[in-house]
């Protein structure tokens, strides 16, 4: 029995063309639980569109869903996104810094050097986009 911790959100099925639903989901910051949530939020919120392959169940424009990707895909996005670039940066500045060169331009050639990462991350984005799978299940309300 393989188990898979998953990563759920929920979203409304914007459209479906052939195999693939376009759902929409809202990303929410954390502090919607905030009790000044009404002052605030509406800066922190923005409607994302997903491609979801349909696996075998039938789905209805307008449906709410669940969308689903597995919990290391998400960790991999994290490091992608995030914790790569800053190692690159920081290991720039820290080799610039050890080889004697001036902190302002030690700080711009390690800010600089995360322009090529992204770069490249762009260039590959269908590939790497590839790697992220993400799955809908129907909700059940009550």
């Amino acid at each position: 029995h393989n188990f898979v911790l998953m990563i759920e959100h929920e979203g409304i099925i914007d459209r479906i063309e052939g195999n693939i639903a376009h759902v929409k989901i809202d990303s929410v910051s954390g502090c919607a639980s905030c009790h000044a949530k009404g002052v605030c939020s509406a800066a922190d919120q923005e409607e994302k569109f997903l491609d979801v392959a349909l696996a075998g169940e039938s789905y209805t424009a307008g449906e709410q869903v669940q969308v689903q990707v597995a919990r290391h895909l998400g960790f991999r996005a994290v490091a992608l996104g995030y914790v790569y670039p800053f190692l690159l940066l920081m290991a720039v500045l820290i080799a610039f810094t050890v080889a004697g060169t001036q902190e302002l331009r030690a700080g711009t050639y390690a800010l600089l050097s995360v322009i090529p990462y992204y770069l490249v991350l762009f260039l590959f984005r269908k590939r790497i986009g590839s790697a992220f799978t993400f799955s809908i299940k129907k909700t059940y309300s009550v």
